[in-house]
């Protein structure tokens, strides 16, 4: 086995520097977050022992209970991102429809296994596209100001470069037949033009024609259970014998993006990708299992659908448990996967669940319920605070909106009372009130005279009487 990858990032990062990365964008569930990063550090403690030991050393899955919209998928969301891992989340309940009871649960695994490959495929572009960057300059310029042998056989330009090509070369008509009888250097140096204004964004917006592979969309059809996909795309490029080339008229921008992605694809070897990928699956990949509550067994009594949920978790305790999964790029081994459970457990309890499952949960976390102080940090605090959201949306269209302290509060208190009123929908309840708050704002906005809107308490109030009544808050008021 080769040597773990993980992120450069991951390897400085202490388990108190990882709980203060997500705190920029998850409030609160301090228990939570602190687990997590506890289990993140323990992959890269792992990675440093020597090989025999590492085999032995096997992640200590992690189970979060808690209601809807407090954070627990996002915990693990942004867990995947900040490591940059392949990251899939699965619905425990698409195992217990009807037809489908248990199985192919090792579809989980193969997802796990593509959204590797994206990442590592991803990575390895990135490194590429500075060699890329540079074949596609050429091959615009090439497209541009052709060259003896490519302008005999080609036709060379279409149309609006002309300009560049000097007062005598503007009005001279290139055809596939004609030959140009310029000397070599004074092609090169037109060449060395074209580069330059190239460079410096002054032909973005010229048209040039640009040869490009004409890949078909690849259909794949999925053979169920055993996974067998079949690229019908794939199959008519080999009867074709290889890739085809097609032209397109596109602007210089446009070509330089294409050009780009074409040549750095090119630079990459997939084989190469693919196996680190594998690995990068075995080593880092987390799922997580949401909704694993509703495949518990609730109460003593067994009917057929207790059974059906039993057979549910016996298919995935293998998985969870460690065996060899085939996909089509490769057998994947999963006994270092990390998985994440989360669910409700609001009827069943983890006890429940059959106790092999259990005992590869070892770790539990218990997400607290979200509180009037929350839902304020919520609106605010994160990176991505949905009060900063809806002024970014809105300044797109030249209005600033400011929100007082007291509308803040007042918005707050609306989704504390109405989670403990109605249904408990956690943080998503703030989505629901924020888009009825600032529905006829947005709905107005051209109409709008005044571009500075600011929204007090009053307003908040104004729009929410119908729904709080008076006698519904005293109820709250302890």
């Amino acid at each position: 086995m080769g040597v773990i990858r993980m992120s450069n990032a991951l390897y400085q990062m202490t388990p108190k520097e990882i709980v203060a990365e997500l705190d920029k964008y998850i409030i609160g569930q301090d228990q939570a977050k602190k687990s997590v990063a506890v289990a993140l550090r323990n992959r890269y403690r792992r990675s440093l022992l020597p090989e025999d030991m590492r085999e032995e050393v096997t992640p200590k899955n992690i189970l979060m209970m808690g209601p809807t919209g407090v954070g627990k998928t996002e915990i693990a969301r942004r867990l995947a991102k900040l490591m940059d891992a392949p990251f899939v989340k699965v619905e425990a309940t698409k195992f217990t429809e009807v037809g489908y009871v248990g199985r192919d649960v090792d579809s989980m695994i193969r997802d796990l296994v593509e959204s590797s490959i994206r990442i590592t495929k991803q990575n390895r572009l990135q490194e590429k596209y500075s060699v890329a960057e540079e074949i596609a300059e050429e091959k615009i310029v090439e497209a541009i100001v052709p060259g003896k042998k490519k302008n005999a056989h080609s036709g060379g330009i279409k149309g609006p470069f002309d300009f560049i090509m000097g007062g005598a070369q503007q009005n001279r008509t290139q055809t596939p037949e004609t030959t140009d009888d310029r000397p070599e250097s004074e092609i090169e140096l037109t060449r060395e033009q074209v580069r330059q204004q190239l460079r410096d964004g002054l032909l973005d917006e010229q048209y040039i024609e640009i040869e490009v592979s004409d890949n078909p969309q690849v259909n794949q059809l999925d053979m169920g259970n055993e996974g067998m996909n079949i690229a019908i795309g794939n199959i008519f490029d080999a009867i074709g014998g290889g890739q085809k080339k097609k032209k397109k008229n596109v602007r210089v921008k446009e070509a330089r993006k294409i050009l780009r992605e074409e040549e750095a694809q090119n630079l990459i070897d997939m084989e190469q990708v693919i196996s680190e990928a594998l690995e990068n699956a075995e080593q880092n990949g987390i799922i997580f299992i949401d909704e694993i509550d509703k495949i518990a067994s609730g109460g003593s009594l067994r009917s057929g659908a207790d059974v059906s949920r039993e057979g549910v978790q016996r298919d995935i305790l293998p998985i969870v448990e460690g065996s060899v999964v085939n996909t089509k790029h490769g057998p994947v081994k999963t006994d270092h996967v990390l998985f994440i459970g989360a669910g409700a457990f609001h009827i069943a309890k983890p006890t429940d669940l059959i106790p092999e499952l259990q005992g590869r949960f070892p770790i539990r976390v218990e997400l607290e319920n979200l509180t009037k102080e929350a839902f304020v940090q919520i609106l605010t605090v994160p990176e991505n605070a949905l009060l900063k959201q809806h002024k970014m949306l809105l300044e797109t269209e030249g209005i600033r909106m400011t929100f007082t302290d007291d509308a803040v509060n007042e918005i707050a208190e609306i989704a504390y009372m109405t989670n403990e009123q109605t249904e408990n929908i956690g943080a998503r309840r703030l989505h629901t009130i924020m888009e009825k708050l600032l529905e006829d704002i947005s709905y107005n906005i051209p109409d709008i005279e005044n571009d500075d809107v600011v929204i007090d308490a009053a307003y908040v109030k104004e729009k929410f009487i119908d729904r709080i009544h008076a006698d519904d808050i005293d109820r709250f008021i302890l």
